[in-house]
């Protein structure tokens, strides 16, 4: 008899934990198949951007790949009073490409793979039209050389030394490249007005990138706000070179990488050539400065460095004075996914 009671006990028991364990499932899956519908709708709210693009100019640049520069004394004096003799712009930088690493190479503004200049010299009117047309993801061609032929895309834009960077999703392209070949830019983006949400401003976008930005989850939020996937975040306070610029369509300012909690808080030293970042009370619609509440969304372009002021720079692409722009975290937001994959 005890025997008997023990065992009906037990399945009654079992039976129990069985039916809770149904109707937690049960409960489980029947918020899922309410959320998810919801999920998909927010997602489906996302109204694609417009943009002038029939009134676009593409307009014909050129550029010849510039030979790496070097100060004299090579020394570059860190912000720590350290001496330090490494790379720094120009040149066919092999091995540190789109979706590479900014932050770890014994280099000081390092471009990725291949910088233009332009024979007339950086202070003319013609190397001002190849940095300020030149757009991000505009189209390259090789029109010299071995590699005559191939084609790639603008990756970046230098300031001060208004270099334009460009990289080819091909390998065996670099291997042909020369020091002074040509390479012909179907400039086509500068004059872009975003017709259907005020507050925003784009500059240096190509129509490719706003098709892969697209394609990646950009859209316009019904609070009427930009939402785009960033790589990471930057407070405005740590932005340095770049700053008191007239203007944002040419070039890029730098983050300073100098407090150390500060880096470690965004995670800083994870930052990738070609990553989309989101400089948080940042304003460069005319210019670049700091104003609360204000976002601008930008492009790395060049390596860090250990120059008091330097860091990696940051070309922009969009920017909201009023902070019309949410960000959502995204690792692949970056050009190696958005326009070599």
């Amino acid at each position: 008899m005890t025997i008997y009671y023990t065992c009906l006990k037990e399945n009654i028991y079992f039976s129990l934990k069985c039916a809770s364990s149904a109707a937690y499932f049960i409960t489980v899956l029947s918020i899922l198949l309410l959320i998810t519908p919801e999920l998909s709708a927010r997602e489906r709210i996302l109204t694609p951007v417009e943009y002038n693009n029939d009134q676009l100019v593409k307009m014909a640049v050129m550029g010849q790949i510039g030979e790496a520069r070097m100060n004299y004394p090579p020394y570059r004096i860190g912000a720590d009073g350290s001496l330090k003799v490494v790379p720094g712009t120009g040149s066919i930088t092999y091995n540190f490409r789109t979706g590479d690493t900014a932050i770890d190479l014994a280099g000081d503004h390092v471009e990725p793979a291949v910088t233009l200049v332009h024979p007339s010299g950086r202070a003319s009117a013609e190397s001002r039209g190849l940095n300020v047309l030149s757009c991000i993801g505009n189209e390259v061609r090789v029109t010299s050389g071995e590699a005559r032929g191939a084609k790639g895309y603008v990756i970046g834009k230098h300031g001060g030394s208004e270099h334009v960077m460009v990289d080819f999703a091909d390998q065996a392209v670099f291997d042909k490249l020369l020091l002074g070949d040509r390479m012909h830019i179907y400039a086509y983006g500068t004059g872009m007005e975003l017709t259907n949400i005020e507050g925003v401003k784009a500059m240096n976008v190509s129509p490719r990138l706003m098709e892969a930005l697209t394609g990646a989850g950009m859209g316009i939020s019904p609070e009427g706000k930009l939402r785009i996937g960033v790589a990471l975040t930057v407070p405005a306070k740590i932005m340095g070179s770049g700053l008191g610029h007239d203007h944002s369509y040419s070039g890029d300012y730098d983050i300073q990488l100098f407090d150390e909690r500060v880096v470690e808080k965004y995670n800083l030293n994870s930052l990738r050539f070609g990553d989309i970042v989101a400089i948080i009370d940042a304003d460069t619609s005319y210019g670049r400065v700091f104003r609360t509440g204000a976002v601008t969304i930008g492009v790395i372009t060049h390596s860090s460095s250990i120059i008091a002021g330097h860091g990696p720079g940051v070309t922009t692409l969009f920017t909201s004075a009023e902070g019309l722009i949410e960000t959502v975290i995204d690792q692949k937001a970056n050009l190696k996914y958005l326009l070599f994959k």
